[in-house]
């Protein structure tokens, strides 16, 4: 028999919103649930402010990190996504290990692994020929004003020339500079490139562009490229930037990363929910501006239960290689298909015979607090209300 981890201990005596921690089980499955960290917006680190869809709270890896991990520990996400997990380590002074297939979620992460300042940022902007563009997607017309969409292509071939993507170690400011206009491109309000749009963390076709155009009869009006660029860089750098450090990020699949053996001590991640969220059709706009083909991007869409439970058996299986003895895994999964199915029990299912303690599901439950009406959810009602986290401790 197992002993019994600190970390159950602490949960059951959870009581920092005032209410006690609740115990079940329910197939053979132990349940922690309480509201772990707090369900308002924007109570992180402001560096966090990146979108990308289905990410989650800053919050949730600082829960574990602070708990399971010592300064100088490593800390991993082999799912990273926006790099919410790696930043978050970087922030607590451990070592930030993060991979994903897409390289987008490289471009949104590493510059804000890397020290810089607002004024290395402009400084590096006042080198762009902004004249030197020239529109190539007439069609991309349906989001942004003709003389904005030039300095967006003109942007374009300086980033291709200052931060080429085979480049593991660009130039920070173009690194940067970059990854926020990765962030501008496509928006609902006047801080964005486009015209009105959908919210930021996808970008509608073109078609679709073209119908709201119509509906609201609109045109894009122009935009400053530069003093967006700076207006966000001056949000996100408002705390300050996170420390650099020995963190290390990769690029391919979650059951093949090029990290050491027994070498981190805490993953913390999300996998995709099924086939719930085409992360190559939202990002295809970010795509199309960085130079990479969105349609060679294997990011796997799992269609049935038992090809995703296959795909977290593959990647716990790569996280039991390179966690230490001791170390902990905290697998975010969801409710899906309006709660039919459960995916914390495929991965109770995925863990048999793999060298770990399956500790039991913390489901930090809360009230939505941020509308969800722009993709037709009513809050509370649909989507996922809660995080759902399946805990594991290598053995």
């Amino acid at each position: 028999m197992y002993d019994t981890p600190p970390l159950l201990d602490d949960l059951r005596a959870f009581r920092g919103f005032g209410q006690p921690t609740r115990t079940e089980t329910e197939g053979g499955i132990p349940y922690f649930i309480n509201e772990f960290w707090t369900s308002a917006q924007r109570r992180s680190h402001p560096i966090h402010e990146i979108s990308y869809r289905a990410c989650f709270k800053a919050q949730l890896p600082e829960f574990f990190i602070q708990r399971l991990t010592a300064p100088d520990g490593a800390v991993l996400d082999p799912f990273m996504g926006r790099g919410t997990t790696p930043v978050q380590a970087a922030l607590m002074g451990r070592r930030a290990l993060g991979n994903d297939i897409n390289p987008l979620s490289t471009l949104l992460t590493r510059p804000r692994l890397r020290g810089i300042t607002a004024g290395q940022i402009a400084t590096a902007l006042a080198t762009v020929d902004w004249e030197r563009g020239e529109i190539t997607r007439p069609d991309l017309l349906a989001f942004y004003h003709p003389e904005t969409l030039r300095r967006i292509e003109a942007l374009r071939l300086w980033l291709a020339d200052s931060a080429p993507l085979d480049d593991p170690a660009p130039d920070p400011a173009a690194d940067w500079i970059r990854m926020v206009a990765l962030n501008r491109l496509s928006g609902h309000s006047p801080g964005f490139f486009s015209g009105r749009s959908m919210p930021p963390n996808q970008a509608v076709s073109v078609a679709a562009q073209e119908k709201i155009n119509a509906r609201l009869g609109l045109t894009p009006p122009v935009r400053d490229v530069t003093a967006l660029i700076l207006k966000k860089t001056a949000a996100l750098l408002r705390a300050g930037a996170a420390p650099g450090g020995d963190h290390r990020l990769t690029i391919g699949p979650a059951w093949d990363i090029a990290v050491r053996d027994a070498s981190v001590d805490l993953v913390v991640t999300s996998p995709p929910f099924l086939d719930i969220v085409h992360y190559a059709a939202d990002n295809w706009l970010r795509c199309w501006f960085a130079g990479i083909d969105a349609q060679s991007v294997a990011i796997d869409l799992h269609r049935s239960e038992a090809a995703w439970t296959a795909m977290t058996a593959r990647v716990l299986a790569e996280m039991a290689r390179l966690l230490r003895p001791g170390g902990h895994v905290a697998y975010e999964v969801g409710e899906v298909r309006n709660g039919r199915v459960l995916l914390e029990r495929l991965v109770w299912q995925a863990v048999q015979g793999l060298p770990f303690q399956p500790l039991g599901v913390m489901v930090n439950a809360q009230d939505f607090t941020k509308t969800a009406n722009c993709w037709g959810v009513d809050n509370g009602a649909k989507g996922t209300n809660t995080n759902r986290i399946v805990l594991l401790r290598r053995v």
